[in-house]
């Protein structure tokens, strides 16, 4: 039988190039090899973003119209709503039963966002609880691997302790996940930084092909270019790093006329917006016309509702008899 990997997004708007290349494009390579379980996480959404919801449902369609949109397959992988699965809700408290709060203060991901979000009210119980409802999302599948980056191997290492403490105090009902580590291809922002929807320096899927040539065109190069002549540095140029991932085979040569002065950054910028646009327009057309089926898509998520809730009653059935709390 095929391991079963379990993942998830948050639907904080609509997704970019770096939210694909850093995770969704190896969603994709694992869905013919493994059980795969994609989840829209709302719930985790609601722990920085409880203040503003207007959106919320039209990220949640829009974010499926992305996954389909951009490979991923509804007849191979189940893909399901947090929210639709009360289960978690329940896990999630039974977990929060048992996890000692200095594991939840020491997660780093707590102490980042406290310092990087000072702008949003996030000391919530909610937000130091998250990583109970993420073992509760992991668990509940008895989820052989969690696809992450080194940085969140320590959030799938907190899932395995609270595995650990329950089977030791109610018996063996939850295997440890292991982490299933990936590389994800970096990709800066049109600015040079990370790219993310705070900076307002991404390109998403709903760009039309006209916004995203504009958007190339515009980039960051290398400041220290003032004449076509001048010798560049592509190390530190935005441009480049695109084409390291949109144009690989060009590559060498491009870092080399760029060294030698021997191409402008204009014409380097017009030779990536060319290889950005065969990526990215069969996309946005796919996830235009999904997005003017919106009932294909809540057929796809009433589906995998479906599948997921009949997992989870399961796995309910056996946490409570392990807890001896099972008396309805």
């Amino acid at each position: 039988m095929k391991k079963t990997i379990l993942s998830g997004m948050r639907p904080t708007g609509v997704l970019h190039f770096g939210n694909y290349f850093g995770a969704l494009e190896n969603w994709i390579r694992l869905q013919d090899d493994y059980s795969c379980h994609y989840f829209v996480a709302d719930w985790h959404a609601l722990t920085t973003g409880y203040e503003d919801t207007t959106r919320y449902k039209d990220n949640i369609t829009e974010m499926i119209a992305d996954w389909i949109s951009t490979g991923l397959d509804p007849s191979k992988c189940v893909f399901f709503l947090q929210s639709a699965i009360k289960q978690h809700a329940e896990l999630h408290l039974l977990f929060s039963m048992i996890t000692p709060i200095s594991w939840l203060t020491r997660n780093p991901t707590y102490k980042d966002q406290l310092a990087q979000m000072k702008e949003k009210n996030i000391t919530t119980h909610g937000f130091l609880g998250y990583p109970c409802l993420q073992a509760a999302d992991i668990l509940m599948y008895k989820a052989d691997y969690v696809p992450v980056g080194e940085d969140q191997v320590p959030h799938v290492e907190l899932t395995r302790e609270i595995a650990r403490r329950f089977n030791f105090l109610y018996g063996n009902v939850f295997p440890e996940p292991q982490s299933l580590l990936t590389k994800a291809k970096v990709l800066p922002g049109l600015d040079g930084r990370k790219m993310s929807k705070s900076y307002n320096n991404t390109i998403s899927f709903s760009d039309t092909p006209d916004e995203v040539y504009k958007k190339v065109m515009n980039m960051i190069t290398d400041p220290a270019r003032i004449r076509k002549t001048d010798p560049g540095h592509p190390e530190v140029c935005t441009v480049f790093a695109f084409h390291k991932i949109f144009n690989e085979n060009e590559v060498p040569e491009i870092e080399e006329n760029c060294r030698k002065g021997a191409i402008g950054c204009v014409q380097c910028k017009k030779n990536l917006a060319l290889k950005v646009k065969e990526f990215h327009t069969p996309i946005h057309e796919k996830r235009t016309e999904l997005l003017k089926r919106p009932d294909y898509i809540k057929d796809v998520i009433n589906d995998g509702n479906g599948k997921a809730r009949e997992i989870a009653e399961k796995t309910m059935y056996e946490v409570r008899a392990a807890m001896k709390i099972d008396w309805l």
